[in-house]
């Protein structure tokens, strides 16, 4: 027997070695091609499962047909254990399966898994391979935390007026300019018992302005008239009208503020006012001037402000028809006065207010023509509230209780209940009502009249047929007491007005009004029939 020696054998086991490794990687390679599937039958021989009982699957043309790379398995290793080759990577071993977990992997396979939802969270533990894994097309999950519901629409969105005005910017100013050119007849412009018609022609030109700053406010309200008759009546009716107010609003702090205004009235009196001289030759103008200034604070929901005003009265002489003049300078006079309101805020849009205002007059003459001394001291107090709820009612409304003493012991007080209102209610898309309320205290020049309470109070309805044709109704009632004197007028009036609108420039107008007095008095009754038709121009 021939002897081998030691070098040629250690050669010849490497050799044999070499041969069962080639052998080895090929039957892998074999393996790999005939099942694929990671989830068909293991072929690695098993004691209790012989091969012939193994279920086999014939590769498909597209997989016989991709080239295999080879990989030399770990020497000394099966699918798990002790990896020669100084591999990292470690395979997962397989749990063991049994028939239930066959039977549900294949009803896996028959029925597609639904795709995942985008608003889906991946599974614990899976974290960024979730993505991965998703079917192509998939968009990527967001964390759950990072999605936000969708913004609520508003249900009844407020559309916009197509005839309303645009407005000019003027640097940080709106303007909205506007004028007016009225046409008509009035059966009594003279307001007196003996009715003598007159045409009429009237310009009104008005501006509104507002500041669009981010802090403080400052708004402007000028409107003006002048009114012509033809033919004439003596005296002239022919007169001019002017009612301007200019606020504003300076924000020391959010909760501090100055507040500001001024204003001014340029009017006659009525043709039938007992202030007026006889045999005039037209109507004496008089001036108002005035302003204010105040303070006011917030405390939380409580509103706290201080005003102080002044005012100043001045009448044109008066012209007669023997053409002289007669001096109106006793009816000249000035008034200080200061007003103290609190307001609490029940709710947003909604805050009840008391108000108390202290003011006094001095006469320019001590002593009138009459020879009554009318300096005079008031003290008025108000209790009411501002509404702003959602635009469906906003304004104010208040009553109260005004008194105003006279420095000449023969004049009397003037005392009574007052109200004033200036309130908006949208009661629907196509219907608007307005209540409007004042209440003052006039000055008198006869002898022994102390002044006139002047109580006034409007209701209007518009109505929209259609956006561009708008229908009004008005009714008014207004109450006029002389203290002093025994005489009580009653004023009544109601009118209806159809305004059509071209676009949000030029509007066509016309109103039908009626007006009556009721007097205690004889000779003052009278009634006044008025048609108007106009053109408006805006922007």
């Amino acid at each position: 027997m021939q002897r081998f020696s030691r070098p040629r054998l250690l050669a010849t086991r490497c050799a044999l070695l070499a041969a069962c490794v080639a052998l080895g990687g090929q039957a892998r390679a074999q393996t790999a091609l005939v099942n694929p599937d990671p989830l068909a039958p293991n072929l690695q021989t098993n004691p209790r499962q012989p091969p012939r009982f193994q279920q086999s699957q014939s590769p498909t043309p597209a997989q016989a047909g991709q080239p295999t790379t080879f990989v030399p398995p770990a020497s000394g290793a099966g699918d798990t254990g002790f990896d020669s080759t100084n591999d990292r990577k470690k395979t997962k071993a397989k749990p063991k399966t049994d028939a239930s977990s066959d039977a549900r992997s294949l009803s896996s396979q028959a029925a597609p898994a639904p795709a995942p939802s985008p608003y889906q969270a991946p599974p614990p533990g899976e974290g960024s391979n979730a993505l991965a894994a998703a079917p192509p097309g998939t968009p990527p999950v967001e964390p759950l935390e990072e999605i936000r519901p969708p913004k609520k629409r508003k249900a009844h969105a407020e559309p916009e007026d197509p005839y309303a005005p645009l407005g000019i910017r003027a640097g940080a100013f709106d303007l909205f300019p506007a004028v007016e050119l009225t046409g008509g007849y009035s059966t009594n412009p003279g307001q007196s018992a003996q009715a003598k018609g007159a045409a009429l022609v009237s310009v009104a030109p008005e501006l509104k302005a507002q500041s669009n700053w981010s802090r403080h406010e400052l708004k402007a309200d000028l409107r003006g008239s002048y009114n012509w008759y033809s033919p004439d009546q003596t005296p002239t009716l022919s007169r001019p009208y002017f009612n301007g107010k200019v606020d504003g609003r300076i924000d020391v702090t959010r909760d501090t503020r100055i507040d500001l205004d001024s204003r001014l009235l340029v009017s006659t009196d009525n043709p039938n006012s007992p202030n007026l001289q006889a045999g005039l030759a037209r109507l004496p103008v008089f001036a108002t001037v005035g302003g204010s200034a105040g303070v006011g604070q917030k405390f939380n929901r409580f509103d706290l402000s201080l005003k102080g005003d002044a005012e100043r009265t001045v009448y044109q002489e008066s012209h007669l028809t023997d053409g002289t003049t007669a001096s109106n300078d006793d009816r000249n006079f000035d008034q200080y006065g200061g007003k103290l309101r609190g307001g609490y805020e029940l709710s947003p849009g909604v805050m009840p207010f008391v108000e108390f205002d202290a003011d006094t007059r001095v006469h320019d003459l001590n002593t009138d023509f009459s020879g009554y001394q009318r300096d005079s001291k008031g003290l008025t107090g108000k209790a009411g509230g501002t509404f702003e709820i959602t635009k469906l009612l906003t304004g104010e409304i208040a009553l109260g209780y005004t008194k105003r003493v006279y420095q000449d012991t023969r004049l009397a007080d003037v005392a009574g209940l007052i109200g004033d209102a200036s309130l908006t209610w949208t009661a629907s898309a196509l219907t608007t009502v307005k209540l409007t309320g004042a209440s003052t205290v006039g000055e008198s020049t006869q002898p022994g009249v102390s002044g006139v309470l002047y109580r006034d109070v409007g209701l209007q309805v518009d109505h929209a047929f259609r956006r561009w044709l708008i229908g009004s109704a008005k009714i008014g009632f207004g109450f006029d007491d002389y203290v002093g004197l025994s005489r009580e007028d009653n004023r009544y009036s109601a009118g209806l007005g159809l305004t059509y609108k071209f676009n949000r420039s030029w509007q066509i107008k016309g109103e039908v009004r009626q007006d009556w007095l009721r007097s205690n008095m004889t000779g003052n009754n009278y009634n006044a029939t008025t048609f108007l038709l106009g053109l408006r121009w805006q922007k």
